[in-house]
């Protein structure tokens, strides 16, 4: 075997992520700090989850949406945190490429999925404000679990095309990625040769998995708000748009987040803005939803007090 096949098959082999370089006080700090807010975050999920399944009150569509929201927000934060903790701990970690490839795969199976269910939920609400007469026929628990299971079809077939595209990628000199996880962008960075068609590849199979839904969004919250100021009175608008404020607040800090990084990123953006930008949208957004759903809904507080008395 030549030096140059026996240094591309070490390549493969493994890729060392930097993370967050630093003092071993600050990594040890921040090593505590996402360890609660992974602990945080599957808690948060699993009791909302748990609280769907037993509270006959929340057999509805919306928070059957909610719950997968929950499972895909388990699945994200179970893919990336745990060996993040296992990098700020070694100040860099090596991982498999196996398991590099595995984490991405994960990754955007699950981001695919909650770019579509947002755009579902939306729908849902669009239905409950403008056709309220007609939202228990149009709604219907057959469709709500057909339209779930084409959203975790879409995901996990998206990321299935895009991990056999970068597979057959050559990967050569430099192992380094700097970043905190196994990011598709900073891989292919590490390929050998030109990889504007595999670029080209990705973008034209993931901007319609990101645009469509939001145009969905857009469209269906154009409507909302239109049908929201028709209502004569105050009570009833304030009432109308607070059914609508959790979702648009998970929506709004997704998608910005999404948006700097992968479809229009800032010019200049420095690699710890990336790395901060990314920890938003994979450890952060995950506790956040479950807070947002629970700190502003009456129906999930009823549902949590009704299990403590039991």
């Amino acid at each position: 075997m030549s030096y140059t096949q026996e240094n591309n098959q070490t390549a493969k082999t493994e890729v060392f992520i930097l993370g967050f370089q630093g003092g071993q006080h600050l990594r040890i700090v921040l090593f505590c700090a996402f360890l609660l807010i992974f602990i945080g975050t599957i808690c948060g999920n699993l009791l909302i989850i748990t609280l769907v399944s037993t509270s006959k009150d929340l057999h509805t569509p919306m928070y059957f949406f909610i719950s997968q929201l929950s499972i895909s927000d388990i699945l994200l934060c179970t893919d990336i945190v745990p060996n993040f903790l296992h990098i700020l701990l070694n100040n860099g970690g090596a991982i498999t490429f196996i398991g590099c490839i595995a984490q991405l795969y994960f990754f955007g199976a699950s981001e695919t999925f909650e770019c579509l269910l947002l755009a579902v939920m939306s729908c849902d609400r669009y239905v409950a404000i403008c056709y309220p007469l007609h939202y228990s026929s149009i709604m219907t628990s057959g469709r709500c679990v057909i339209l779930t299971s084409i959203c975790w079809l879409f995901g996990f077939s998206v990321g299935l095309i895009d991990i056999i595209t970068i597979s057959k990628i050559r990967f050569c000199g430099s192992k380094i990625i700097d970043h905190i996880f196994c990011d598709i962008v900073p891989l292919i960075e590490l390929a050998c040769s030109d990889p504007f068609i595999i670029q080209l590849e990705i973008y034209l199979i993931g901007i319609p998995i990101v645009l469509i839904p939001t145009t969905i969004i857009v469209v269906s919250y154009t409507y909302i708000i239109m049908a929201i100021l028709r209502i004569p009175s105050n009570i009833g608008r304030r009432k109308a748009f607070s059914t609508c404020s959790c979702h648009l607040i998970v929506v709004s800090i997704f998608y910005w987040t999404l948006f700097s990084i992968y479809i229009f990123p800032t010019k200049g953006q420095t690699l710890s803005m990336s790395k901060i930008l990314s920890l938003l949208y994979t450890v952060f957004t995950p506790l956040v939803n479950p807070i947002i759903y629970s700190l502003k809904n009456k129906d999930i507080k009823k549902a949590i007090q009704a299990m403590r008395y039991k």
